[in-house]
């Protein structure tokens, strides 16, 4: 758990100029196996740019077998756990997230989707362990991106295209520059005593790549920005997966869907734990519309790789320094 004083609680916790977040009851929900998914998936992206899936194939004994795991690694003394960090960008990391001195009532340890990379040394913190853990998280990331590519195809489908897999071949692609990562918000029995029910876990931001997909255990903390500008608080649901449409998927449908500006905020007395699938393309491909989504449309971005904007967008924030400055970087 992480312990922090006073004076740096209160610096996590300026958020009381946002529009006040509601309930969210209207999240869409996609059933997966029933014949009309794509079209509703469809629907949710151009609408919210976000979805919860149920009926999704993932075993259940995969989430809770990688969660326990995740579970007994934050609840290590920080000593221990530090001996997997910094993150450089894979491995442990606290309190402090990205590049550019952002900040939040995070802890968290961040992996390459590759099992066979050599990046991931730090697993040896795990000790006699180490191989059972590994398992585990490769058992729930190859089950989660099959998941993922099957909502990518059905979106595909409802969307006309062809071929089918024109975004889940990116994902399954051995070159994916996909990441996998597990979040903890330790409780904050603090804001009871400040009186803020705000605290940023992790700020506002969006998702960089084609999709992510997110299970958390059973504590809420999760808000989206609707098209509005308000924000909506996402009931949690720790059997569930919850979609969130990335800067990518939002360039190649020219804008059709748009990346969820989301963020977390810290809870008083639960301890949050999050588990999110980044599905992203490898670092060659191009990232442009897709012309059979154009219709003589103009395209409304410049063709770019995906290592090109992973480079810029690390580089580049709004002043709050939680926002990545997406419309400048590869607006035409």
């Amino acid at each position: 758990m992480l312990v922090l004083s006073k004076p740096t609680i209160e610096q996590y916790s300026d958020i009381r100029n946002c529009i006040p977040s509601t309930l969210c009851s209207g999240i869409p929900l996609i059933d997966l196996s029933k014949p009309d998914s794509g079209h509703l998936i469809v629907k949710a992206c151009e609408e919210f740019g976000f979805f919860k899936v149920v009926n999704h194939g993932v075993p259940m004994e995969f989430i809770t077998n990688l969660e326990a795991k995740a579970v007994r690694f934050f609840s290590l003394p920080l000593s221990e756990k530090e001996k997997a960090g910094p993150p450089t960008p894979l491995g442990y990391g606290n309190k402090s997230i990205g590049l550019n001195g952002d900040i939040g009532w995070v802890e968290y340890l961040l992996f390459t989707t590759n099992p066979d990379s050599s990046s991931q040394s730090f697993l040896s913190v795990f000790g006699e362990n180490q191989e059972k853990f590994r398992s585990a998280l490769n058992d729930y990331v190859s089950a989660v991106r099959k998941m993922g590519c099957e909502i990518l195809e059905q979106m595909a489908d409802g969307l006309k295209l062809q071929p089918r897999n024109v975004f889940s071949k990116l994902l399954m692609d051995k070159q994916s520059d996909s990441v996998f990562r597990l979040n903890h918000y330790p409780p904050c029995p603090e804001l009871q005593a400040l009186n803020d029910t705000n605290m940023i876990g992790f700020g506002e931001h969006t998702d960089p790549q084609i999709i992510s997909v997110l299970r958390s255990n059973n504590t809420s903390g999760l808000q989206i920005s609707l098209r509005d500008g308000s924000w909506i608080s996402v009931p949690p649901d720790q059997d569930s997966f919850f979609i969130n449409v990335g800067d990518s998927l939002q360039v190649m449908t020219n804008g059709r869907f748009q990346s969820v500006r989301h963020r977390v905020l810290a809870n008083s007395m639960k301890s949050r734990v999050s588990m999110i699938y980044f599905g992203g393309p490898p670092l060659s491909e191009k990232i442009a519309p897709l012309p059979s989504l154009m219709k003589g449309e103009r395209s409304l971005y410049k063709e770019f790789t995906w290592f090109e904007y992973k480079k810029t967008a690390f580089n580049s924030r709004l002043a709050d320094n939680r926002l990545v400055n997406f419309e400048r970087i590869i607006a035409s």
